[in-house]
């Protein structure tokens, strides 16, 4: 088979997930390649048709070895037929756990016939300068693992006879699934008025609207999803964490995810 056209379909809240699709598809090496972001409220809302004869990169980051909630409704507005799919998790060096294979069989439920899996490792969402963790990634050798996984999908469909070949696709991960704890969390960040430009920057890019701008910055705590976009895109850094247990989390990822992982890659070998 041809690869003729490629399809990111993505919910990535601060960048990370989409940057590893956008090198994926760069591998694969088409000149018809068509963004769908699912991250924001208006993104979730778009029409989105039925899915078929393309290749499809489907990817969401971890949240506490698991798909976030909003990734997976929106997710299932998708419907394709027999539809080959790339899945791709990004996580911030610490487990991917169950994410994968979440995605994989939340996949096959929607009509996809997933062809290669990827975990990939990006910035963790609570890393900040002083207390990094997995900062600045995915970096340049991630970004270049993401095109040589590309390429070589390109290479294991070319030689599939059709999008309904059977591919046996296995992934790590057990079901029921676990990590349920950090899901059910009631937190957010939290405004610093003396440093607040009241700008809108952390309104635009919050993916569940949780943030509202009327003279001042509101959180509906019971929105957030803790994907901290706020935090890393505020341009004063009027954003911050002020919770006990989110920072004691943080100090925990920083002292012990510190040894550096690479990108884990199933169905093809590199």
């Amino acid at each position: 088979m041809e690869v003729k056209q490629v399809k990111l379909i993505s919910f990535s809240p601060t960048g990370t997930t989409q940057k590893i699709l956008e090198s994926i598809a760069e591998g694969i090496a088409v000149d018809d390649v068509a963004p769908i972001n699912l991250t924001l409220p208006e993104g979730a809302q778009q029409s989105i048709p039925s899915l078929s004869d393309e290749l499809v990169i489907i990817g969401a980051p971890v949240y506490g070895g698991r798909l976030p909630v909003d990734a997976v409704k929106r997710f299932k507005r998708l419907q394709a037929s027999n539809t080959l799919a790339i899945l791709v998790v990004v996580y911030g060096n610490r487990e991917f756990e169950d994410a994968l294979l979440e995605l994989k069989n939340l996949a096959i439920a929607l009509g996809f016939n997933p062809v290669a899996g990827g975990a990939f490792i990006g910035e963790h969402s609570f890393a900040t300068a002083d207390v990094p963790i997995a900062n600045g990634r995915p970096d340049s050798r991630d970004v270049q693992k993401a095109r040589d996984f590309g390429a070589k999908i390109k290479e294991k469909v070319a030689v599939l006879p059709s999008p309904e070949a059977p591919i046996d696709l296995k992934i790590p991960g057990g079901f029921p699934y676990e990590a349920e704890g950090a899901r059910t969390m009631t937190v957010s960040p939290v405004t610093t008025e003396d440093t607040c430009t009241v700008c809108g920057t952390c309104a635009s890019v919050c993916p569940t609207a949780a943030i509202s701008i009327n003279g001042s910055v509101a959180t509906d705590i019971a929105l957030c999803i803790r994907c901290c976009a706020c935090v890393k895109n505020c341009p004063t850094g009027a954003r911050v964490w002020e919770d006990g247990m989110m920072k004691k989390i943080a100090s925990w990822l920083n002292e012990n995810c510190r040894t550096r992982k690479e990108p884990q890659i199933f169905g093809i070998a590199l």
